[in-house]
């Protein structure tokens, strides 16, 4: 989601999936050292319906194009990195949003644990809804992922719509599931200055993890906008063009509000 991404060399594909157990593939990084812990493999699914105004990969947001693969194709060669991983190493696999390809994704994560293999889901959980006929699925994924590396944009519904173009009320809900499952979970948020840095929204973002038993880490991530010479590309308007990376003092402030005493 926000790390940069590095195209793999498999043939490009444009027609629908012929088969659940195919994955569209962005691009993999073979040694992401951002994404969860110690080395791991990291698989960048197409597809994502959010439109983050900060989003430096706005070519993942198609659901169409990308490498059609399957699962079986992923997994070996993530393995031949196995060496590299490490105790706390393995597989990640972010977006777009990972949760739009959950089929394909809980039989990678699947057959990765039955390798003994560590797999981390990077996702903005806006597709979570535990009324919708997909809630079934979400859970079966749940059971082959050990460590889940929860985006919350803001903490405030309607600034979280502008930002995104999303309400953020099932992402909120997302994590109390997953609290209440007891399934390990990173906070991460992307520190943007006049939309989220104050400490109205940081405190309130802090109330919120408070509520939460599972919040192993929290993670600022300052906002930066190396990706926006995609945007040029696709011809889509940057709305933040004129917003600077956040100082280190205002990250630093933001980190003690979200982190200190945990």
């Amino acid at each position: 989601m926000v790390q940069c991404k590095v195209n793999n060399q498999h043939n490009n594909l444009s027609d629908s999936p012929t088969s659940e157990m195919m994955l569209r593939v962005h691009s993999v990084e073979s040694f992401g050292s951002v994404d969860g812990p110690g080395i791991r493999f990291v698989i960048f699914l197409k597809g994502c319906a959010m439109r983050c105004q900060y989003c430096h990969n706005p070519d993942t947001w198609d659901r169409a194009g990308g490498n059609l693969r399957s699962v079986d194709d992923v997994l070996s060669q993530a393995q031949r990195y196995r060496s590299y991983w490490g105790e706390k190493g393995g597989i990640t696999v972010s977006g777009g949003e990972a949760l739009l390809q959950i089929q394909p994704l809980t039989e990678l994560f699947r057959k990765a644990k039955a390798l003994g293999i560590n797999t981390c889901l990077d996702t903005s959980a806006q597709p979570f809804n535990r009324e919708s006929s997909s809630f079934s699925a979400f859970e079966e994924l749940m059971k082959y992922t050990d460590l889940v590396l929860l985006d919350i944009k803001h903490i405030d519904s309607d600034a979280h719509k502008q930002l995104t173009g999303w309400k953020n009320e099932n992402i909120l809900d997302c994590a109390r599931y997953l609290s209440d499952i007891g399934k390990p979970v990173w906070i991460r948020h992307v520190l943007i200055p006049g939309i989220n840095d104050d400490d109205e929204s940081l405190y309130k973002l802090r109330a919120f993890i408070d509520t939460l038993s599972n919040v192993e880490r929290v993670e600022i991530l300052p906002y930066h906008s190396l990706g926006v010479y995609k945007w040029e590309q696709l011809g889509i308007p940057y709305a933040l063009k004129d917003v600077e990376s956040p100082t280190e003092e205002s990250v630093l402030h933001a980190r003690k509000i979200l982190t200190e005493g945990r």
